[in-house]
């Protein structure tokens, strides 16, 4: 049985590693099928495409989506959708704009604390992929105003310290409607961080089509949890090990361990599937 590790980053949002040397890191670690599932955009996947079959990995279309739903920004996991599809590389391309128009307003939000950082710094640092906290986090370590990742999420990057900064995401209807239509399939990523369970059922009626069961911030006890529910509600069962490269993210061990078996890469696969037909014949 191969393993798969649905939820990676590269440096086309805030990974450390090209897609290349992601795909060589992959490949290290024995996994036979990888998504890059980078904030709002394709570019990695789309140059890890390319050269995937080189590496002996199969490589399923992915990104990580941030959606608003209820004032709240959540995190959705795209698979498996036709990436060529015009409405869903539109939708990627607003997301683009938001990201950049949200971290104006951070490093505004940092100026009025007293700390030296300019947006053009951050967008350096995201080296012309798309921007986003980790980023930002970087400067601040690098400048001195914090030790480590974590420190800069609490004292200053953290949804609860942002809480007056503005966004303009795509609502999760739409974002869940364009990947449907591009016959993709939509998951809940690491619900066991961010969700009450009340919260995790009212977006499963949303239409969500899985759960992110597998991740490194979920102990055993919330995986079998969160396992039973996505098999109560005949949903997907997603995971992955999160992972982002050295320094970026405590997550990054798990990179080759935190894994799916084949069995739920087929589910993806027929529910895609199962899509385009209906696409077909209604054509």
């Amino acid at each position: 049985m191969g393993k798969a590790d649905l939820h990676t980053h590269t440096n086309a949002s805030d990974g450390d590693l090209s897609p290349e040397e992601l795909l060589e890191k992959a490949k290290s670690k024995k996994l036979k099928t990888l998504a890059i599932t980078d904030h709002d955009t394709i570019k990695g996947y789309l140059k890890a495409k390319e050269i995937a079959p080189d590496f002996g990995i199969e490589l399923l279309s992915g990104v990580e989506i941030t959606a608003l739903w209820n004032s709240k920004e959540i995190h959705l996991l795209a698979y498996n959708f036709d990436d060529e599809d015009h409405p869903f590389r539109n939708l990627l391309l607003k997301q683009r704009t938001a990201r950049k128009l949200r971290m104006q307003a951070i490093v505004e939000v940092l100026n009025a604390q007293g700390l030296d950082i300019d947006y053009e710094e951050v967008l350096a640092e995201a080296n012309m992929g798309n921007v986003g906290r980790p980023h930002a986090a970087s400067i601040l370590i690098r400048k001195g105003y914090v030790s480590g990742v974590a420190e800069a999420f609490i004292r200053y990057l953290s949804s609860e310290k942002l809480k007056g900064v503005r966004t303009n995401y795509a609502s999760i209807d739409e974002v869940i409607r364009v990947t449907k239509d591009a016959n993709g399939v939509i998951s809940l990523a690491h619900p066991g961080r961010l969700y009450s369970d009340g919260e995790v059922f009212s977006l499963i009626e949303k239409g969500l089509d899985g759960l992110e069961c597998i991740h490194p911030s979920h102990n055993f006890s919330t995986q079998r949890k969160f396992t039973a529910l996505a098999k109560s509600r005949n949903l997907l069962i997603t995971g992955g090990s999160d992972y982002h490269g050295t320094g970026k993210s405590e997550y990054d061990p798990y990179l080759g361990i935190v894994t799916l078996g084949d069995q739920y890469i087929e589910a993806i696969k027929r529910t895609s599937e199962n899509r385009r037909r209906i696409v077909n014949v209604v054509n």
